[in-house]
């Protein structure tokens, strides 16, 4: 099951924890937020736990809507987007990674727009994330 790795309805994940949960991929994890921040200046950070299925999951919005989620596990992190219609198409013609494009083409369209959760374990997909925060905020 792809589950949180704080799951403890009763304690919100405190940076400490999180910097040991995540180990060595506790830096990209700021990476991605900081940037996230650094473009887009009014974003909101939230924790929210969804209940014993999932845990607890972090995210950066806006007044409307969710930029980006940041889903912890044990060792990494996954980092997930819904895209719109413009965002999607803005996606799939950019020159981000042919699997993450692949996955957002595949995915199931729901009114909200389609999603998608990439595994992060390391820096290899940094660049692409910051593209899909680019393109999320733009559209």
């Amino acid at each position: 099951m792809d589950k949180s790795i704080f799951e403890d309805k009763q304690t919100e994940p405190a940076p400490a924890q999180l910097k040991v949960a995540l180990k060595g991929s506790y830096n990209l994890w700021e990476d991605i937020r900081t940037y996230t921040l650094l473009k887009y200046p009014g974003g909101i950070e939230e924790w929210n736990y969804s209940g014993e299925k999932y845990g607890w999951s972090f995210r950066i919005k806006d007044k409307k809507r969710a930029l980006v989620y940041l889903l912890p596990r044990d060792g990494f992190f996954k980092v997930a987007f819904v895209f719109g219609k413009k965002a999607t198409d803005s996606v799939l013609a950019s020159d981000i990674s042919y699997e993450i494009r692949k996955e957002l083409e595949t995915a199931r369209v729901y009114a909200e727009g389609r999603g998608i959760r990439i595994e992060v374990r390391d820096e290899s997909l940094a660049d692409d994330l910051k593209k899909l925060v680019d393109c999320k905020i733009a559209f």
